[in-house]
C-alpha cells in the first residue's frame, strides 16, 4: 500500500476511532479497532495486523477483539489453509443500529405530534396573535423524520438484500 494511503488510513483510523468510542461508549482501543477493520473491509485484518498497525499489545488487542465479538460488533472468518482469523464488520450490528436510529426517530415524531398539537389547541384557545406558537419547526421537523426514516429504511432493505444474496 503506497505510503500517502497508509497516512491516510492511519489519521482516518484515529478520527473514525473517537466516532466510534464517544457514539458506541467503547474503550478507545476497542473503537481503533472497529475503525481498523472498517476501513479494511471485506478482506478481514488479523490479530497479527492489528497488533502492528495500531501500536497495541498483544493481550490488549486480544481482549478487545473479544470483548467486540461478545458485543457481535465483529465476527471473522477462516482461509482454506490458513489458520489465522480475519476479522470483518458484523453486519447485523449494522442494521440494529438503523433500527435503533429509526425507532429514537419514531419516538421523537410522536413526540412533536404531541407537542404540536397541544401548541395548536393552545393557539385556538388563545385570541391574542402576539402570543401564539409557531407550529411550522414542528411540521417541518415531522416531515424531514418522516423523509429520513423512509430514506434509512431504503437503505437497510439494501443491505438486507445484498446480505441474503452473499
Amino acid at each position: 500500500m503506497p505510503d500517502n494511503i497508509c497516512s491516510e488510513k492511519k489519521a482516518l483510523v484515529e478520527k473514525l476511532g473517537v466516532f466510534i468510542e464517544n457514539k458506541d461508549q467503547l474503550a478507545p482501543v476497542a473503537a481503533r479497532i472497529m475503525s481498523y477493520i472498517i476501513l479494511t473491509g471485506k478482506a478481514g485484518t488479523t490479530f497479527e495486523d492489528l497488533v502492528s498497525k495500531l501500536c497495541a499489545s498483544k493481550s490488549t488487542i486480544s481482549t478487545h477483539l473479544n470483548h467486540l465479538q461478545d458485543l457481535k460488533k465483529i465476527v471473522y472468518f477462516t482461509k482454506l489453509g490458513d489458520r489465522k482469523k480475519y476479522f470483518i464488520i458484523n453486519q447485523d450490528t449494522i442494521i440494529q443500529g438503523i433500527d435503533d436510529m429509526i425507532e429514537t426517530w419514531c419516538i421523537q415524531k410522536e413526540l412533536h405530534i404531541e407537542i404540536r398539537d397541544y401548541k395548536e389547541k393552545s393557539n385556538s384557545n388563545n385570541p391574542d396573535d402576539t402570543s401564539k406558537f409557531d407550529l411550522e419547526f414542528h411540521d417541518d421537523y415531522i416531515q424531514f423524520l418522516d423523509e429520513a426514516t423512509k430514506s434509512v429504511l431504503k437503505l437497510r432493505t439494501k443491505i438486507i438484500e445484498k446480505n441474503n444474496k452473499l
